[in-house]
Formats: structure tokens, sequence, C-alpha cells
């Protein structure tokens, strides 16, 4: 016999219970849920924001960059791609930078447009205004380096003046490029992009003044123009490299040695001009008379682009030699392109009181006596000073 068990109050109560606590089960997974949703939106709230901050944080720690133009091959236009001839400083920097993809990614950069000519136009004004300029911006805490846009013919001229007015340890960086902004395979956006971000690397601080051009970085004291036309035109041949940069990656491996910016003595704050330095190309058979052209119209320095060892024949060395007793500083240089001017070699400096320029070439030699020449010195000084610079 089969017995069934009838269901008691406390049974009903039992289910009633287990109903009420299923509901309450529910409702509680319900509010859980309602909990951890709000916490995960919180949370998704909070990457985001920590993220922002992070991105903003980062723009933040961009080097500030400011590049001064100045003109030249770097902005220049021309009617094709292709063609040989154009025009210099025919772009603005605002153009220039447009042209340089991801430049935003690795600095924050400003541009000014101090001159825009051709760099055989380029002139001790114009060098003194970048000069100054860069003097000022260099004080201001929220700029980490100075690029300069320039023509590649008197670029190591406007550099080397730099090296030796500018007083500042901030990277200050030249650049300019062999080929127009409108010629086919254009070597100035990559240029730029080198330059800046050279000018924005730690690394660079204390290096004096820089060139960067395809992809080698040259120290203004020792890079040379070599070619009129091939895009590896600059050169260190006695010194070599700084370092290169090869998209935006850097790395440095020589430190010049020679006094320059923060430990140059040269102060042009109040200069208004500076005095006239001639050049004069010695060859075979030279004629003495062009030294005594130089005196009459108002030299007081003259650098002999010599033959070998910074020599001249014996007609100018005469010339030279009345030339120093009138009170014009004549510096022996040489117009080969590597190598160094020793003194008392085979001209006797010593007796007739030239200075020797060491290795410096004629151009560069040019730059420190006419800064050399703002106070009067004793020719000895101004050897000791083309062993320094």
């Amino acid at each position: 016999m089969i017995h069934r068990r009838r269901k008691s109050a406390s049974d009903a109560e039992g289910v009633s219970s287990a109903r009420v606590y299923s509901i309450q089960s529910i409702s509680v997974k319900g509010d859980t849920m309602k909990t951890n949703f709000k916490f995960l939106y919180f949370l998704l709230i909070l990457v985001l924001v920590v993220s922002w901050q992070e991105a903003s944080a980062q723009a933040k720690k961009l080097p500030n960059i400011v590049i001064l133009a100045t003109g030249g091959t770097i902005a220049g236009a021309a009617a094709t791609g292709t063609q040989s001839g154009y025009t210099s400083g025919a772009v603005t920097i605002d153009a220039m930078l447009t042209a340089v993809p991801g430049i935003k990614e690795i600095a924050n950069v400003k541009g000014e447009q101090i001159s825009n000519v051709g760099s055989q136009d380029m002139t001790f004004e114009i060098m003194m205004k970048v000069a100054r300029r860069i003097n000022e911006l260099a004080k201001k805490s929220d700029v980490d380096g100075v690029v300069v846009t320039h023509g590649t013919d008197t670029m190591e001229e406007t550099a080397y003046f730099l090296n030796l007015t500018v007083k500042t340890d901030k990277p200050v960086v030249l650049v300019g490029s062999m080929r127009p902004s409108t010629a086919v395979s254009a070597d100035g956006p990559l240029n730029i992009y080198n330059a800046v971000a050279v000018a924005g690397d730690p690394n660079a601080k204390g290096r004096g003044v820089l060139v960067v051009m395809n992809d080698w970085i040259h120290a203004a004291h020792s890079l040379t123009k070599t070619s009129t036309t091939a895009i590896q035109t600059f050169m260190s041949p006695l010194r070599g490299l700084v370092g290169v940069s090869a998209y935006g990656k850097n790395d440095f491996y020589n430190n010049p040695t020679w006094k320059h910016t923060t430990s140059s003595e040269f102060d042009i704050t109040n200069v208004t001009k500076l005095p006239r330095v001639d050049i004069i190309f010695a060859c075979a058979d030279m004629s003495p008379d062009l030294i005594d052209a130089c005196v009459a119209n108002g030299a007081k320095g003259i650098v002999i682009a010599g033959v070998g060892n910074g020599n001249m024949n014996k007609a100018s060395v005469d010339a030279a030699a009345r030339a120093v007793k009138k009170g014009v500083v004549v510096v022996r240089s040489s117009r080969v392109a590597t190598g160094m001017v020793d003194r008392n070699v085979e001209i006797n400096d010593d007796e007739l009181g030239f200075v020797a320029s060491d290795e410096l070439n004629p151009q560069k030699s040019r730059i420190l006596l006419t800064l050399a020449l703002l106070k009067d010195r004793p020719a000895a000084e101004i050897q000791t000073m083309f062993r320094s610079y």
C-alpha cells in the first residue's frame, strides 16, 4: 500500500519562502549587475581621461623648435620638376613645412621668415639679424632649439659666423637642399625633418652650431661644400662628421673641441657694421696690385687663398708685407680643399707679420678675421684665435 503524505503547513511555508528567496535573489543580482555596469562605465571614463591626459602630456613633451627661414634652394621653385634652372627664395617657410610629412609628430614647430634670398646674396646684415634672433629665442624656456634654412653656396660661412656669435648651448642647426622644392625627388623635406629632429635632441646640446644635410651632421668649423650640384656636397674632410640622422633617428659620435657659442668672446649685440675683409685668390704669376687695391679701398684685413701651403709669388709677398706695415692684417689660407696652413713653413710669418689660418679655409678665415677686427688686436693674438676657434 502506498501512503501519500499530505503537504503540511510547514511545507507550504517552505515553498513560499523559497519563492520569496528566489525573487529576492534575482533582485539582488539585478542590483549587482547595475552596480557592476556603473563601475565598468566609471572605469571606462577613467581610462579615457587618463589616456587623454597621457596623450596631452606626450604632446607637451615634444621639443619646441623655431625655424628661421632665410631663403636658398630649399625655398626655390622651377617651372617643371626636371629642369636645372630655378629661382631661389621663392617659397615661404609655411609652405615648406606643409611639405614635410610627420614633422608635427617629432616637434612643435613654428616658422619665422627672416629673409628670402639666394645665399649668394647673403649679407653680414642678415647674418647678424639671424644671430640676434637666435640669442633672443634661446633665452625663452619654451624654445628647445632653432633651425635655420639657408642656401648652400654660403651656408658654411653663415654657420661659422653663428658658431662664433650665438650665445647658447641649445641646438642651432642649419639646413638646406641641393634641389628646389619643385624638383623630382626634392631633398629639402627630409633634410628639414632631420634638422628638426637634431635641434630637438638633448644630445645635440653644447656641440656648437651644426649643419644637417643628406643624413649627415657636420660641425660649423669643419664642413665645406665640395660639389656644385651633387646632393652629398658637404664634407668635413679633416675632422669628420659629428654624427648622422636617419629619418629623425640621431647618432652622435664626435664633439667639436674648438671654442664656440657660449665660450666665444665675440659679441655683436651693439655692432652695426663689420670691418671690411677681402679674399684674394692666388695663382701662377698673380698680380700684386690686387693686394694694393684692397688696401686702397679700405680693407682692414686680407685673406690670401694661397697656393699649396698658403703660398704666393715673391711680388705678392712683398705687397702683403707693405699692407701689414699700413696696419692691415694679412692671413695666409689655401685654395687647396684639405690640409692645414702652418706658420713659417715656406714664408717667414714671424718676420713679415702674417697670420697662418691653421685649418680654416679662406671663406671661414674671412669670417673669423672680420670678427677679430672688431677690436684692435696684435697679429699674435689673432694667430691664437685661429688655433682656438
